[in-house]
């Protein structure tokens, strides 16, 4: 019944207080006002059985519930009814770009580097409800997964679809990866325009330099974050092909990562290099990379008040009323 309201001037409830006196006061009262005759006999006198004497109190009772209306409506019950209208005023374009060579197989992060990703990267785009995400995938060469959109559900879809397969050329070209990934954002109209290189090897195959593809990125205003992903060391990693079962054999073999390359790519762009070597790392730098890419969003607050003091008012003065009425009328003889 209550649900909903709200009670501006709650102070008033403590007049509540003064009930239980009042109460007092008038038994107290009805007491001293019942006078007392002792009769030897009633013989002679004529005994009704009366109703009204008895339901005189329903005066008292009546007042007393006109005074808790009363209290209450003095408390200013109201409702709040609150509307939100939410304006983006700055937007980000993001592009995804991902490593898809055999090397993303390996297994020093949990199951392998690409899962890995792929289970982070998810998240990633789950909290960019506000903000157009695309995918690119490159090994040997590149291409476009996803433009970017606002429709995540497309994104995420195609992000689970990624794996590894032998149609794209072997090797890491991480200058067409960048280039192919500039070419997706250079004509968008977005205040921020950010992309997300992932690599877990070297520079060793495509025609574009990474370092012509990154100041391509700067002359269209486009930040790029870096990540090396991989442990520092040695990683079970795919060395073959078992000819007899078609699965990828696995051998201990050293990671190599183009940090410099990594990070004159994001210095030159105003970006950022980043290192993930397990799980827990890689979740941070996407966790880094959501705070240091934040939408601006304006919040528009809307309150509705509706007052309900008004049918308590009427209910005690049509209380109030009622008691005069019998006052005057039915009881008038009794009091």
């Amino acid at each position: 019944m209550l649900e909903g309201i709200e009670f501006v001037n709650k102070e008033f409830f403590w007049l509540l207080l003064a009930l239980p006196l009042a109460i007092i006061w008038y038994v107290f009262k009805n007491k001293k006002q019942i006078a007392e005759l002792k009769m030897s006999s009633l013989k002679g006198f004529k005994i009704t059985n009366s109703w009204l004497p008895k339901f005189k109190h329903v005066l008292f009772v009546l007042r007393l519930v006109a005074l808790v209306f009363l209290i209450t409506a003095l408390a200013r019950p109201q409702t709040v009814d609150v509307s939100t209208k939410t304006k983006t005023t700055r937007g980000i374009d993001i592009v995804m770009a991902i490593d898809v060579s055999a090397s993303m197989l390996a297994k020093d992060l949990r199951p392998n580097r690409l899962e890995a990703l792929k289970n982070v990267a998810s998240e990633f785009i789950k909290g960019r409800p506000n903000d157009r995400i695309g995918l690119v995938e490159y090994a040997g060469e590149s291409y476009t997964k996803t433009p970017i959109t606002s429709d995540k559900s497309i994104v995420l879809r195609a992000l689970r679809s990624i794996k590894y397969n032998n149609i794209i050329e072997g090797g890491t070209a991480i200058g067409m990866g960048l280039a192919t990934s500039v070419n997706r954002l250079k004509d968008s109209k977005a205040t921020s325009k950010v992309i997300i290189l992932l690599t877990d090897g070297v520079n060793n195959s495509g025609f574009i330099d990474p370092k012509i593809a990154s100041e391509l990125a700067l002359e269209y205003g486009i930040k790029v974050y870096t990540i090396g992903l991989g442990t520092n060391g040695m990683a079970m990693s795919p060395v073959g092909i078992d000819p007899r079962t078609g699965n990828f054999q696995y051998g201990r073999i050293q990671v190599e990562i183009d940090e410099t390359l990594l990070k004159e790519i994001a210095e030159v762009t105003s970006g950022k290099y980043f290192r993930a070597t397990n799980n827990k790392k890689l979740e941070d730098i996407y966790e880094e990379i959501n705070k240091l890419e934040k939408t601006e969003i304006e919040e528009f607050k809307f309150y509705n008040y509706e007052e309900k003091f008004r049918p308590l008012v009427l209910i005690a003065g049509l209380l109030l009323l009622i008691e005069l009425l019998l006052r005057n009328t039915v009881f008038r003889s009794f009091i």
